[in-house]
Formats: structure tokens, sequence, C-alpha cells
């Protein structure tokens, strides 16, 4: 009786935060709100240190807190969320580490795509963005199956960047661009092999090229990079989609990013958003 007692209690309590969140959301949508906001997930290994929890126990609670943010974001109608999960950098750290990182990816991206989760609720599109290729066999492959299972869904997009730095995502699309260029001369159709950057290939790259070749290629730059624990560095990350990025450093580290923390980062951008505004309408004169 005591247990059933308490599930109507709880479940009377979620109904009715479901509809506070409701009309606080419909209250925040009548200002200006972002499309496009990327996090920086930093602290989990803080986390983990302040709490004493074995190593990685810090980046699985990270990863129960981002599904929360992300339903939140989705809730308020933002259409593209980016997150910076695994830098090239962090390959530095001890193998044994890493190694459980490229574990614990895999069995979150396989958890993703059960039923019952906010990818089929929201119908999410999954994109991973970085080298791939430098991730772990299981990691990798999990990686591609979750692309390839959610690319026709028309809901909003998630994505992941794994192994991956901004001037490595530059030097790749510096690269595509260069192949392109050189497909497109007469040395390309003789079956020119050489490397296009060391051959002089290239011809006129324009920085429409460049954006065509990047990660982000389908995806508009973000109107606010969250990067959590108070850090003011952006750590090689969207170094060339932040031009007109409001920048965000909250002090809670990414575990402990709450719904209170999201809500003021949408104020702080709705605040200095007629700025940013007319400096977009300045560039695109």
């Amino acid at each position: 009786m005591r247990k059933r007692s308490r599930k109507f209690v709880a479940k009377i309590l979620g109904r009715l935060w479901r509809l506070f969140r409701r009309w606080l959301f419909l209250t925040l949508s009548i200002g200006p709100m972002p499309e496009h906001i990327a996090f920086i997930l930093d602290g989990n290994r803080r986390y983990a240190k302040k709490k004493n929890l074995k190593m990685g126990a810090g980046h699985n609670v990270g990863f129960n807190s981002l599904v929360v943010v992300l339903r939140y974001c989705y809730e308020l109608g933002v259409e593209y969320v980016t997150v910076y999960a695994f830098s090239i950098d962090n390959f530095r750290r001890k193998p044994e580490e890493v190694k459980g990182l490229m574990a614990l990816m895999k069995e979150k991206i396989d958890e993703l795509l059960e039923e019952d989760t906010i990818v089929h609720k929201f119908g999410l599109r999954i994109k991973f963005w970085g080298n791939l290729d430098m991730l772990s066999e299981p990691a990798r492959v999990a990686a591609e199956r979750a692309m390839a299972a959610t690319a026709n869904n028309t809901g909003p997009v998630l994505s992941v960047c794994v192994a991956y730095t901004s001037t490595n995502e530059i030097v790749r699309a510096i690269k595509k661009s260069c192949s392109t260029k050189r497909d497109e001369t007469a040395e390309g159709s003789l079956g020119f092999t050489g490397d296009p950057l060391r051959d002089g290939a290239c011809g006129s790259i324009a920085v429409a090229d460049m954006e065509d070749n990047l990660d982000s290629a389908d995806c508009p730059d973000p109107d606010i990079i969250i990067r959590t624990s108070g850090e003011t560095r952006l750590s090689n990350f969207l170094l060339w989609q932040s031009t007109l990025t409001h920048l965000q450093n909250p002090i809670p580290l990414w575990p402990e990013f709450s719904l209170r923390n999201l809500i003021w980062a949408i104020l702080e951008y709705q605040r200095v958003y007629p700025y940013f505004e007319a400096r977009r309408r300045g560039l695109a004169k």
C-alpha cells in the first residue's frame, strides 16, 4: 500500500514538474531563442575526485547529465546541440583511462539506440565530428552505426565531437577542398595522385569551399558555447564557427549543470542578442 502511495505521489509530482517546465519554456520563448547550443563538457574528472568516485565514474554521471540537458534543450526548441566529448589531446592521458573512456563511449552510444530513449522520443539525428579513425574499433563502429541508424530522422541534430580538435577539422577541410580542386583540373583527369597540398594542385580555395568540407558543413554556427567548471578557454573547439558566438563559462562542473544554469544561459543570450544580431547584419552586407 505504501509503495502504491509513493508511486502515485511521484506520478503527480512528475506531471506537475512537466507542466511547470512547459510554462517556463513558453515564457522564455517570448524572447529570441538560440538555434544551436554547443557544450564543452568540462569537469567530469574533477567531479569524480570531489565525490571520491572511481576513475571513469565522473564521465558516467556526466553522460546522465547530458541526456537530461538534451531533453531540456529540445523541449525548448533548440534544433542543434553540439558537445565536445573527447579531444585528440585526451589521447595523451594514461592508456588505461583512454581505454576505459573508449569502452564507456561505445556503451553509451549503444544505450542511445535502444527503445524509449531520447533519440526515439525526439527523432534525433546523431552525427560524430572528428577523426573517427583514431577511436578504438568498437567505439568507431558504434558511432558509425548510430549515424546510419538515425540518418533518416527528421528531428533535432545532436553532434558529438570525438577525436576532435578544431585545427584538425580545418586541416581535414583544406585537404578535402584541395582534392576537390585537384579533381577539377586537367591533372586530376589524367590520374594525378600526388599530395594536393605539396604539389600545388589546390587552385583557388574560397571560404565557401572550406565551409563545405568542415565537419559542421550542414549545421549553423553556434549561438552559444557553454563551457562548464568556470574555465574560460575554447580548448581548440569550433574555432572557425565561433566568430559571432556568445561564450559562457558557468561555475558548476558538467555533472552538476542543471536546468537553472541552462535557463540563465539563455537569458544571458537574450540580453546580448541585439548586439550579436547587429554584428551579423553588418557582416552580411
